[in-house]
């Protein structure tokens, strides 16, 4: 089982948030591959950590759909589903809706700046074609909302749907495209002139419609 050594680790975290983070990212990214047996001891060593915390942070990754764990047999790492994509979106197009009505109450003229100056960074990276960078571009931008929402129960349930996008993307079955550009310059201003009906009708679309383009690209 190859694991990096040259991975960033964090400070200020506990050990077993540490390891959680490190793990979940390598499960998205690929590193660690879907089907992939885990062993706790050689992961313990690779991050640095003790067994115990590992073990931790493998129960909460099963929690999150994220490894699967057999009792004296083995734990791996989740097959990555590209039809889920169908289930995934709809509630966290949702979440990221009612987000954006409620951030419309906390809205100031720096938020706004902030979101439309992430937006420009948005499209440059689309223009490069670097649609890594885009993706985590895109999701700072729709964390912004979700942070000015200031709904802590709406930003947990995000973060763990966010990640399995974020899994999905990387195993090429969530295309960005530059329409995203535009509905993000929408949402901006309807939020502004506190539009909360169209700018909730905006963000769906702008979240589901990853569902039609995937649709098209298995034909």
């Amino acid at each position: 089982m190859p694991i990096p050594t040259d991975h960033s680790k964090p400070i200020r975290q506990s050990a077993k948030e540490s390891a959680f983070n490190q793990l979940q990212q390598w499960i998205i990214d690929g590193t660690l591959q879907p089907g992939e047996k885990l062993n706790d001891s050689e992961l313990a060593q690779a991050l640095g950590v003790s067994r115990t915390p590992v073990r931790e942070s493998l129960q909460l990754l099963e929690v999150r759909g994220f490894v699967k764990m057999y009792p004296g047999k083995a734990t791996q790492v989740t097959e990555v589903e590209k039809e889920s994509i169908n289930d995934l979106l709809p509630p966290l197009a949702a979440l990221q809706a009612l987000s954006a009505e409620l951030a419309i109450a906390n809205l100031t003229d720096k938020i706004s700046t902030l979101l439309e100056n992430t937006n420009k960074r948005f499209a440059e990276a689309i223009r490069l074609e670097n649609y890594y960078s885009a993706l985590k571009i895109d999701e700072e931008f729709h964390q912004i909302i979700v942070d000015t929402a200031k709904n802590p129960y709406i930003d947990s349930m995000v973060t763990l749907l966010q990640a399995h996008v974020r899994r999905l993307f990387f195993h090429n079955s969530i295309i960005l495209t530059k329409k995203s550009i535009d509905e993000h310059s929408t949402i901006i201003e309807l939020m502004k002139t506190g539009d909360a009906t169209n700018v909730s009708s905006i963000m769906k679309e702008n979240w589901l419609r990853a569902i039609d383009e995937f649709k098209q690209m298995k034909r």
